[in-house]
């Protein structure tokens, strides 16, 4: 009668004594590598991107290319005329300008330290402009920003409000943004000038003239050069 109690108390008495699991943490799943798919969608999100922005490149260098070539008509009469040196060709179209009455003061920018109005006027082969006209001549620019701020100056003692641009076609796009920045009030006029050398297109030169001009522009929308003329000054101090 007590065989199956014994039964019954071995069998428990077998059982092992119940443990409480460990806790462990959960697994950490591998990334998973980009799929062929998921690759190509980024590849061709870039090209995408970078053609836009040829696009855009060369989108605004056509624009660079039709300012520069853009014939200029000049207005009846403005309060003023600045001729930014670097060619006779500009003078003798400010000097004619000035003839012809179509504004009542020139100022020429950027003229070397000691160098006066019949110096300049001798090295162009230019006979100097008629007694009686107001002709100032500049000699703090170094620079196309430098020239900015010598005709602000120059403009804001004679009261300018109306301005004839004379300046090279390729560097009228730098010209006038510079000027415009530190002139808001002032209404100007580009007056383009083109070098001989300009129309032929198969010269190599030209190419890279109009190139370093494009690029400097781009450089001037983004204000690169006024930090440039900073550092310049500091430099220099």
């Amino acid at each position: 009668m007590t065989m199956p109690h014994r039964q019954a108390a071995t069998r428990a008495s077998a059982k092992p004594p119940s443990r409480a699991k460990a806790a462990r943490p959960p697994p950490v799943k591998p990334a998973k590598p980009a799929t062929p798919r998921r690759r190509n969608l980024l590849w061709r999100a870039i090209g995408v991107l970078l053609g836009a922005i040829v696009l855009c490149w060369c989108g605004g260098f056509l624009w660079f290319l039709l300012n520069t070539y853009s014939p200029s008509v000049p207005p009846v009469h403005a309060d003023g005329i600045v001729v930014l040196t670097g060619g006779g060709e500009r003078l003798k179209t400010a000097f004619q300008l000035l003839s012809e009455q179509r504004a009542d003061r020139l100022l020429i920018s950027g003229v070397p330290e000691g160098v006066g109005l019949n110096d300049v006027a001798r090295s162009t082969h230019l006979a100097p402009p008629p007694e009686g006209t107001h002709v100032t001549v500049g000699h703090q620019a170094l620079t196309t920003l430098g020239n900015a701020e010598e005709t602000a100056a120059w403009a804001q003692r004679h009261s300018i409000h109306s301005l004839i641009v004379v300046t090279a076609g390729y560097h009228m796009p730098r010209a006038l943004l510079e000027l415009s920045r530190v002139m808001p009030g002032v209404r100007l006029y580009p007056m383009r000038v083109q070098p001989p050398a300009i129309y032929d297109g198969a010269k190599v030169q030209i190419w890279r003239l109009l190139l370093g001009e494009y690029t400097k522009w781009l450089l001037a929308q983004l204000d690169a050069s006024r930090g440039v003329e900073i550092l310049r000054q500091a430099g220099n101090a």
